[in-house]
């Protein structure tokens, strides 16, 4: 079906319904395993694969292991993005959700440091690699189904729904640990194997995530594009020879949304305020207090994401980025005093505030960037561009944020590291167009090639 007023093809309503079931369904399981791991990294791992390097060093290699998979997201979006544009967004959907549940499935059953000595660590590194390259060609593919689904005026609220896939996925991972810390297995029974059920999960959720994904027809742009034979030979070389550019300066976009999100996402918060005090830390809570805050910070960032995408639609989508870059920089230097406080209610206000410039700066975000780029090379485009932005802002937040703490004694350092990162992708976002509304059928292309880039154009 084409929308005759802009030449953009859609779907039916039937099919938009089924489409945004699914997107976030698939998504929510994706990052469920992604963030399942970078808490238990922040709250545990330390102990349990890095321990003979000391307190400080096995707990800055238990974030850095966290940031590894970053450095494998950009290679997973080049191959994911090549056959995507080549062979369709559903097949490469399918594949990369197998990938990461079964790359998390397999950390649920690795033996620990104490078991298997130094093949512990190496084994979690190369499991987490894996799941770094799943989710580097996962995104790409939900958004684009989303949104190549979406009719031109909602395409902002269609592309939230993988978006908040990304607080679903917070609130299920901190949830589930938060069960088997307070209810199931406290204390150390959490240690030798509650946090190991969790992981094991995952390959229920992945089971129920490809039916799902398989039920849905593939994007409309890509049937089209298919039909026509229109099809880039070298979709990755086009990208980079016509529009590195604008692929560098949507990466910038989305660095800063992302080493702030990883704040959370990343677990860094979490081992913050829970590392005890007789071992350097600052906060001392105890852990399921943090997690539940978290679960339900995830909430109101789940609202704010869907708002975000909403607001786009109306004032678009350059407007509410820009929304999102200022709440974020007021704020950043709100967070840490409250988390500071010791109080769980503190530390969820401070969390919950910041979400609020999360949610406005990352629910446009897959609106945004299926605009920038042409139907030939799309995939390729917004799949690299978000795992190059993600490299250069979330990869290593974390470990940059516990060394900065462990250097200078303080939090309020981080607030810097971070509000820096965020001034550098608010002036990205200045430099690029709005494209809300353009045509994003392959029959337009030389409209979508014209670079949105101010002081550049074709």
């Amino acid at each position: 079906m084409t929308d005759t007023s802009t030449g953009t093809p859609h779907a039916t309503p039937t099919d938009m319904k089924r489409v945004a079931v699914a997107t976030i369904i698939g998504t929510t399981i994706e990052w469920y395993d992604f963030f399942l791991y970078a808490n238990a990294a922040g709250l545990l791992f330390a102990s349990l694969y890095f321990e003979p390097l000391g307190p400080q060093a096995s707990v800055l290699l238990s974030f850095a292991t966290v940031g590894v998979s970053f450095l494998f997201r950009p290679l997973g979006a080049f191959i994911a993005g090549h056959l995507g544009d080549k062979i369709g967004r559903k097949t490469m959907l399918v594949w990369t959700l197998i990938l990461m549940g079964a790359s998390t499935t397999l950390i649920g059953l690795l033996p620990t440091h104490a078991a298997i000595g130094a093949a512990a660590p190496i084994l979690l590194v190369l499991l987490r690699i894996l799941q770094g390259l799943s989710t580097g060609g996962e995104w790409g593919g939900a958004v684009l189904m989303a949104v190549e689904h979406a009719p031109v005026g909602k395409r902002g609220q269609f592309g939230s729904f993988p978006q908040m896939g990304v607080p679903l996925g917070l609130l299920l991972a901190s949830g589930m640990l938060a069960l088997m810390t307070g209810v199931i297995s406290p204390g150390d029974a959490f240690v030798e194997w509650g946090w190991r059920v969790p992981f094991l999960l995952s390959i229920v959720l992945v089971i129920i995530g490809i039916v799902v994904r398989r039920s849905v027809d593939e994007s409309p742009v890509f049937a089209e594009i298919a039909a026509k034979k229109e099809k880039a030979s070298m979709p990755i070389v086009q990208l980079f020879r016509k529009h590195w550019l604008l692929v560098i300066l949507a990466a910038l976009t989305f660095a800063g949304n992302n080493a702030a999100g990883y704040m959370t996402t990343g677990g860094f918060l979490q081992g913050y305020a829970t590392r005890p005090l007789d071992e350097g830390g600052l906060v001392g809570m105890e852990r399921t207090p943090v997690l539940v805050a978290v679960t339900v910070s995830s909430v109101v960032w789940l609202i704010f994401t869907w708002l975000g995408g909403w607001l786009s639609d109306k004032i678009g989508r350059r407007n509410t980025y820009i929304t999102g870059w200022i709440i974020f920089l007021i704020t950043v230097w709100f967070l840490f005093p409250l988390v500071n406080t010791g109080s769980a209610w503190l530390f969820f206000a401070g969390i919950a505030l910041f979400t609020i410039g999360n949610g406005f700066t990352y629910g446009p975000q897959a609106a945004y960037f299926t605009e920038l780029f042409p139907a030939s090379i799309r995939y390729s485009g917004v799949s690299i561009a978000y795992a190059i932005g993600a490299v250069l802002g979330g990869a290593f937040a974390p470990t940059i944020s516990a060394w900065i703490v462990q250097t200078t004694g303080t939090s309020q350092a981080v607030a810097w590291y971070i509000a820096g990162v965020m001034v550098v992708a608010f002036i990205a976002t200045l430099l690029l167009r709005d494209r809300t509304r353009i045509p994003l059928g392959p029959e337009n292309e030389e409209e979508q090639a014209k670079h949105p880039i101010y002081g550049f154009s074709k």
